[in-house]
């Protein structure tokens, strides 16, 4: 019987409807050994350990290298839960004859409210007045509006788009940078398209919504920095390799940027002592933007639907990355 190995953290171990579609497509499912293992730390000895027991994973972040891949001869398919797959050597999934999907119509919502909400949070002070109040201080110190203002959006995809959608409801002005223009949604909702650095130098609240690749990463330093107007605030739900984070804390340490919203990280988990962390003008969350219950369950239901349709002869197109597999790919 084929085995799924299920790896989110916010899966181990419990029933969901995932589950039950597995079970009744007949499938084992497992858990890895390592509760942490999706965090993406592990060696390679210790990922290939932890997959050499599955046919197909429900992945989260761990790294799948090619020599990982290369000593999995039964692994037939990486169902990421999310969207992004910046940990997954698609070059060498395609070589070793292994399919790698996303959950594209899971999440996007869950990570638009996110975004909204660490916009909301830096531009109201949320970190430093939450602290100053559980203190027993009551300072009064002025935060800064949105209505009136201009959001700035690196990417309109699915999640960019959602983002666009709520961002408007506070009554300000968007502008966003987008090479594959859904020219009819830009239309709807009143959206300004500029170029890169026209994004920078005017938006007061730049949201990221793009992927990490080899040319979005550190697309954010301090040359971009530099350009973005004054006491702009930075919003990053993206991946943490966009922005080059020595060089924003800097930018915010001098007052260049007003402040930001972090859900991702260069290293993750960071280190305790990363000065954002120490920084008021900053909101910080775990790299969760995207697993609220909803689209948690989406997720595990998406990647189960993936496994389930490749293993009876079906190709789920919209969710495959590598598509050159296609013809003549079989379980």
């Amino acid at each position: 019987m084929p085995v799924v190995l299920i790896t989110p953290e916010v899966m181990l171990h419990k029933s969901g409807p995932w589950v039950d579609m597995l079970q009744q497509a007949a499938f084992d499912v497992a858990y890895p050994k390592n509760p942490v293992f999706t965090r993406g730390s592990c060696s390679e000895e210790e990922t290939i350990d932890e997959l050499s027991v599955c046919d197909a994973v429900i992945a989260g972040g761990e790294v799948f290298t090619n020599n990982v891949l290369g000593a999995l001869p039964n692994l037939r398919v990486i169902a990421r839960s999310g969207v992004g797959f910046d940990k997954v050597d698609v070059a060498a999934a395609s070589e070793h004859n292994v399919v790698l999907t996303i959950t594209p119509t899971a999440n996007h919502e869950a990570v638009a409210e996110h975004a909204l909400m660490l916009l909301l949070s830096a531009a109201k002070r949320l970190p430093f007045n939450d602290r100053s109040a559980r203190a027993g201080e009551w300072p009064m110190q002025q935060s800064w509006p949105v209505r009136g203002t201009t959001i700035g959006i690196l990417g309109l995809g699915r999640i960019g788009r959602s983002f666009a959608v709520r961002a408007g409801a506070l009554g300000a002005k968007l502008i966003a940078t987008e090479t594959n223009v859904d020219e009819e949604f830009v239309k709807k909702h009143g959206i300004e398209l500029v170029d890169f650095d026209v994004l920078l130098s005017r938006s007061d609240y730049l949201s990221i919504h793009c992927p990490l690749n080899d040319d979005t990463h550190g697309r954010f330093n301090k040359t971009a920095f530099a350009k973005m107007k004054s006491n702009c605030i930075l919003i990053n739900t993206a991946r943490g390799g966009i922005v080059v984070e020595s060089e924003l804390i800097a930018s915010l340490e001098s007052g260049r940027l007003r402040g930001a919203g972090l859900d991702c990280f260069e290293v993750e988990p960071p280190s305790p002592d990363n000065p954002l962390f120490r920084m008021e003008q900053v909101a910080c969350t775990p790299h969760v933007a995207g697993s609220d219950q909803k689209s948690q369950d989406d997720m595990g239901i998406e990647a189960a639907d993936c496994i389930v349709k490749l293993q009876s002869g079906e190709w789920p197109e919209a969710a495959v990355i590598n598509r050159e597999l296609q013809d003549g790919w079989k379980w």
